[in-house]
């Protein structure tokens, strides 16, 4: 069974970065999604589709993936350079300011 092991990305929505330092192990489909001709939803009958291990290290889900035999990929991750302001969110706020701020 094809899985991949992978560190996610930050979320778009979001410039913190919570929940990117863990490597996660997630499997392949085995089946491809179908629609239920009643309710109209996307079904599947492949439930280790639903599976997603987390693991600290790149290192620890591999070796997890190597004692369970398991057919994997590993996806490493793209670096970015953390955006830091010198006054930070509050700086914005600042009463010293030399030019108007506004929206």
């Amino acid at each position: 069974m094809p899985a991949r092991i992978y560190q996610p990305a930050r979320n778009a929505m979001q410039s913190g970065q919570a929940k990117t330092r863990d490597w996660i192990l997630e499997f392949a489909p085995a089946e491809a999604r179908r629609i239920d001709p009643l309710m109209g939803w996307t079904s599947s009958g492949d439930m280790s589709s639903q599976v997603r291990l987390t693991f600290d290290s790149r290192e620890a889900a591999e070796k997890y993936a190597r004692e369970h035999g398991l057919d994997y990929t590993v996806t490493r991750p793209h670096s970015r350079r953390p955006v830091i302001r010198k006054g930070g969110y509050g700086d914005n706020f600042a009463t010293n300011r030399r030019t108007v701020w506004t929206h």
